[in-house]
């Protein structure tokens, strides 16, 4: 067992005289480091039949919701590892990301797809449940943030490069700006593929993107229209580590905001770098010099995992986000201190690939998902404290970094790029001739049901259709 450190005996002393109020005496025991070093496997969540990419907790924790390369959302009582209740979600391909909106007693649930809809699901009071589309990119969607404290308004970010707007009480979509690359010499700007969008917690009328490119872009929803042809999409600020400023084969793959506004992102075959609000490049990056660049701050970075395969999440852990997480293509989750780096835990969460963490809005409990078809639940249930691996150094973070490296030097030949390209044809036609036998093909002026339907809790009137396969994409 580890040793209590001299400060903690006071503390529990306090908490039982009542000098400690026990809110801050839970807070200070959940942030501490034998608490995460206690995490242990709490219990799978069992039931979907595809590749899990989403999970969240509701506003109280006590219930979570996921959505599935099967195309079905599952809303589960996470304490007793029991689904409450399931339903089809009306899109046509796999679900990228599930939400609840807030204060609708978990009766409204948002969803993206690869398909490039935004559906709503509409819990009704008999226990069936309405599905509709709200709103179509042109491109897989695969995150969406909602305005802290509304029931009625989210955002959507799409592989189109257009962020969109949602107001659920008009049942209307406004393309509020396209995100464009920064160009030199004149060039002609092209759409940044979206992955990420994050609201700052502190201040909700600022918002950060992450996509095709090197740079988080923070926009102040103020400053734009709901209709893209008339805004600019000139960001208020940028967010990019000096070393990766004008390379371009990198992208983002993940953003997340902490409660004091600090800037988390994640690249794909690279590092986690967390920023802080003065150490932005400003709203035109390529303008800056050298010099300049060298007289920033740098932020704080993260190292040890490997994000290549797939579009990993990362997120803050602790009640005042003491911690850094994220999900790794060696299988593993690995927590870091946020304040030095400090690799704490690497823990085994998926045989293959560890794609997204959700922390519990309240308790130190952690939900993860990746490649299997289960939900894994991580609790401080451990007699002991865990410590790292014996091999963490030499074996896993050493083969991360190998794979880092060789990627980098990876040269695309004619025979490559030929096979990457049939590859994509043949994935094209799969995704035409699964379509047409679903026989649901929305248009995209097209608002109404477009495949939705009411559902008896779980129990479709039809089948389904055939279950997709866990995809990498």
């Amino acid at each position: 067992m580890e040793k209590l450190k001299k400060g903690d005996l006071m503390e529990f002393y306090k908490r039982e005289i009542g000098v400690s109020k026990p809110r801050n005496f839970s807070r200070r025991i959940s942030a501490s480091e034998a608490m995460v070093k206690r995490l242990d496997l709490y219990g799978k969540l069992t039931g979907h039949e595809g590749c899990v990419n989403t999970i969240d907790f509701n506003a109280t924790g006590d219930v979570l919701v996921s959505g599935s390369d099967d195309r079905r959302v599952i809303l589960w009582d996470w304490a007793t590892a029991t689904s409450k209740f399931s339903y089809p979600s009306g899109h046509m391909d796999n679900i990228f990301q599930t939400k609840f909106m807030p204060f609708t007693d978990d009766r409204k649930i948002i969803t993206a797809s690869a398909d490039g809809q935004v559906r709503l699901g509409l819990v009704l009071e008999n226990g069936r449940v309405e599905t509709k589309k709200v709103g179509k990119h042109q491109g897989r969607v695969h995150k969406l943030a909602v305005e802290p404290g509304s029931p009625y308004i989210l955002y959507s970010c799409g592989e189109d490069g257009f962020l969109q707007h949602y107001d659920l009480r008009s049942n209307s979509s406004s393309k509020l700006l396209r995100c464009s690359s920064f160009t030199e010499n004149n060039k002609q700007s092209s759409s940044i593929r979206l992955n990420a969008i994050v609201i700052d917690p502190r201040n909700p009328n600022y918002f950060a993107v992450g996509g095709s490119d090197e740079y988080a872009r923070v926009y102040d929803i103020r400053m734009y229209q709901l209709d893209a042809r008339t805004s600019s999409d000139k960001p208020i600020d940028t967010f990019c580590p000096h070393h990766l400023v004008k390379k371009h084969d990198v992208h983002i793959t993940a953003l997340a905001y902490s409660n004091t506004s600090e800037l988390l992102v994640s690249y794909n075959d690279e590092l986690i770098y967390l920023f802080q609000k003065n150490m932005g490049l400003g709203p035109v990056p390529l303008s800056l010099q050298g010099e300049d660049l060298n007289k920033l701050e740098k932020p704080q970075v993260y190292s040890g995992h490997r994000n290549s395969q797939t579009v990993k999440g990362v997120s803050f852990f602790g009640p005042t986000d003491e911690y850094v997480l994220t999900g790794s293509d060696c299988g593993h989750i690995f927590i870091w201190k946020k304040k030095d780096a400090k690799l704490v835990r690497v823990m085994v969460g998926d045989r293959h690939i560890v794609n997204q963490l959700k922390p519990h809005p309240c308790i130190p409990v952690l939900a993860t998902c990746g490649i299997e078809k289960t939900i894994k639940l991580w609790a401080p249930t451990s007699k002991d404290v865990t410590p790292l691996p014996p091999d963490v150094q030499e074996q896993i973070m050493e083969a991360n970094r190998r794979g880092r490296e060789d990627h980098s030097r990876v040269t695309l030949t004619p025979d490559m790029i030929m096979h990457v390209l049939r590859l994509h044809r043949r994935q094209a036609l799969a995704y035409i001739e699964r379509r047409e036998n679903l026989g649901d093909v929305d248009s995209d002026d097209d608002d109404d049901d477009g495949g939705g339907g009411a559902y008896v809790l779980g129990f479709s009137d039809g089948e389904e259709g055939e279950n997709s396969e866990c995809s990498i994409s």
